[in-house]
């Protein structure tokens, strides 16, 4: 690795009692990844060598081969080094970002598994929990990644269950959604380090509020979204949500959150500017382009899986909502990555 000072200048300081020797964090970059996920991971680190005026941590840059990786919104990122072991009182992430099923290569998952068997800590960022799970280091393990991915997640790896929090430590597993939550998790370990007094000044030097919950919800409550904090249309909502791929009728719905099918129309008429039926179809189409987009999964298994009773039925739907059918959408796709 490149010999560099990690230690920059700072007009604020901060005393930490720490004589032992710095950690070392390590980032594999996968292509794709989300640059905002991965600056707000590393961020926090150099904040807390700045104030504390040395070196608590250092951080090291890799690639699969050694080459620049393009970032999901076209930045290039040229890193230290290829893949390497690393030391094993280290920490080694896995940072992705869109389009996991296919950035998370076989060679980056061997890797991964043989720093973790070696007893290092490993984690992931943004939606590197795919190649954690392709490595097998999720079963039994509380685990996260970005909201808008865990729908294909899920499908592909049936067993496992993100929980949807900001971001999750468990043991020698740590994950988080992407985003600000990744400053949310360093934070965290920071705090674990060397105590809450640093970790509250590098977060008001990164202008950061902390959620001080790991696992506060990635997406806001549909109250919050909502001008209405009905308990009844929330109850719905989220009724929907849990019953995608066998959608409940309406009437069963209404009577389930303890309202009649009229009262329930009303409140989302009145809050929502569409029918239940509608909504619900909505949810079922926006999963359905999340796994076309996601996923390798047939139109077929994909109807299935958004409780359509047939691909023709699904592809109605999703021409009236996206302008073509669901395999021209994915053919047209294809065209524009290759």
């Amino acid at each position: 690795m490149t010999t560099r000072s990690f230690v920059p200048r700072g007009a604020a300081s901060f005393s930490v009692a720490y004589d032992g020797p710095p950690r070392d964090v390590y980032f594999l970059l996968l292509p794709k990844l989300t640059l905002l996920a991965f600056t707000s991971a590393l961020e926090p680190l150099r904040v807390a060598n700045q104030v504390a005026g040395r070196e608590l941590y250092r951080w090291y840059v890799m690639s699969e081969e050694g080459g620049p990786v393009t970032c999901s919104c076209g930045v290039h990122i040229t890193p230290d080094s290829g893949l390497t072991d690393v030391p094993r009182d280290a920490l080694a992430f896995v940072c992705a970002g869109i389009e996991p099923a296919s950035t998370a290569s076989r060679r980056a998952t061997q890797w991964i598994r043989r720093q973790r068997t070696f007893g290092c800590r490993v984690g992931g960022i943004c939606t590197g929990a795919f190649s954690l799970a392709q490595a097998g280091l999720l079963e039994g393990r509380r685990f996260t990644l970005h909201w808008e991915n865990q729908p294909a997640f899920v499908e592909k790896f049936m067993d496992l269950e993100p929980t949807g929090a900001l971001y999750e430590i468990d043991g020698p597993l740590v994950t988080c959604g992407g985003g600000s939550a990744a400053t949310d998790m360093m934070l965290d370990l920071i705090e674990r380090d060397h105590g809450a007094d640093l970790a509250t000044i590098v977060a008001d030097m990164c202008l950061h509020v902390r959620s001080n919950l790991q696992d506060r919800k990635q997406k806001s409550a549909f109250s919050f979204a909502l001008s209405s904090r009905n308990t009844h249309l929330i109850a719905a909502m989220h009724m929907m949500n849990d019953n995608l791929d066998t959608p409940l009728p309406i009437d069963e719905l209404s009577l389930r959150v303890g309202i009649s099918r009229r009262q329930l129309e009303r409140l989302f008429t009145t809050h929502v500017g569409s029918t239940p039926a509608q909504f619900y179809i909505d949810l079922r189409i926006s999963r359905a382009h999340a796994l076309l987009n996601e996923t390798d999964l047939g139109v077929a298994e994909i109807a299935a899986a958004t409780g359509f009773n047939s691909t023709s039925q699904m592809a109605t739907r999703f021409r009236k909502r996206f302008g073509m059918s669901p395999r021209s959408y994915r053919k047209k796709w294809s065209t524009v990555q290759g």
